[in-house]
């Protein structure tokens, strides 16, 4: 299996996030990125660095949202110059309503050319501070991806995107919950280009609302997401079952969430679901969405998953025999992650060798 990542995508180091109203030390730390590479090399898979394709990106952000990303931190920095006072990272202070219709694919321009107004536009929350280095993190984080799913239509096999910062909160015009450009939607979009049908299974502890969001009126792109009840967890505001998707894309949407404290025989249950549904779509193929946040020992989990599952899902991804790129998401556990991705990686060997 070929493996992807770029060492810019450790430049990202946040200062700060919220949670329940307290400004908490960042979970989303370079170190990640780190620990993941060292448990690829233990199986003797070494990361590749991905083409720089600039911002020839397959087309999932709006250019505005994108150009915010690459100047906002100067344009940030150059409010010091008008008297303000700016803090060391570009945090939004405005919550613009916004009525979530589904008939609608897509938001307004910000109306503003005022930085304080665009980052209250197109930043979702406090859990993705843009820094110094976080459009060029980001930018690599994505290259990684596309460099995975070009791997995938070139061999049709199975290739691993290290993607860190994670994407899939990622809206096409906002940054939210540690992710700014959505890694794994871009994989999809780009295997699009080869095949005539793409699923993207999200696994991650938090529903995939930026994937879903970007392809909820689209045919070809199905959205899966296996992910802790979002009635009390982020992202609270999708996630639900009975969001199908719209217009052309109605049916093309599935959500399963699963209760807080659910542990492995759930969640597989549930996989099993996920994995009728794909069979049903019949996609040419898969992105999987690979989050280790639902590991019972995860700082922000809420689920009791045991470092097994990701066998036994490695397994059944496997199993499936499609083309597959796998992106990775959440996971925050430092102590763990290398050994959950070990165990997936175990999975998906003992199938391909079978």
């Amino acid at each position: 299996m070929k493996a992807f990542f770029a060492s810019e995508q450790l430049l990202h180091q946040p200062l700060q996030f919220m949670r329940a109203g307290r400004i908490c030390a960042p979970t989303d730390v370079p170190a990640r990125a780190t620990t993941l590479n060292e448990a690829l090399a233990a199986k003797g898979i070494s990361s590749q660095v991905p083409p720089d394709y600039a911002l020839n990106l397959p087309a999932v952000h709006s250019l505005p949202y994108l150009t915010f990303l690459k100047d906002g931190f100067q344009r940030w920095q150059a409010l010091a110059q008008t008297g303000l006072q700016p803090g060391p990272e570009i945090l939004p202070n405005m919550a613009p309503y916004y009525n979530g219709r589904t008939d609608l694919d897509q938001r307004a321009e910000c109306p503003s050319p005022s930085i304080i107004a665009q980052a209250s536009w197109y930043l979702g929350d406090l859990a993705c501070p843009v820094g110094p280095h976080t459009w060029t993190a980001a930018l690599r984080s994505a290259h990684s991806a596309i460099a995975a799913a070009e791997s995938v239509c070139a061999s049709g096999g199975m290739a691993y995107a290290l993607c860190r910062p994670s994407g899939h909160h990622a809206h096409r015009d906002r940054a939210s919950g540690f992710c700014y450009l959505n890694n794994s939607a871009m994989a999809a979009q780009r295997l699009r280009d080869t095949y005539a049908s793409v699923l993207l299974l999200d696994v991650d502890a938090h529903h995939g609302d930026g994937s879903q969001n970007i392809f909820y009126h689209r045919a070809d792109v199905m959205t899966v997401s296996l992910h802790a009840d979002p009635a009390s967890y982020f992202p609270f505001y999708t996630g639900y079952p009975h969001e199908h998707g719209h217009g052309s894309g109605h049916g093309y949407n599935l959500n399963l969430p699963l209760p807080h404290g659910a542990g492995n025989d759930v969640f597989l249950d549930a996989l099993d679901k996920a994995l009728m549904s794909i069979r049903d779509f019949r996609p040419q193929a898969l992105v999987l969405a690979l989050g280790f946040d639902g590991y019972k020992d995860d700082p922000i989990s809420v689920l009791r998953l045991e470092l097994d599952v990701y066998r036994q899902l490695g397994e059944r991804i496997g199993a499936l025999g499609l083309p597959t790129v796998i992106v990775q998401e959440g996971g925050y556990m430092l102590d763990s992650i290398g050994q959950a991705l070990d165990f997936f990686l175990q999975g998906v060997q003992h199938t391909s060798s079978e």
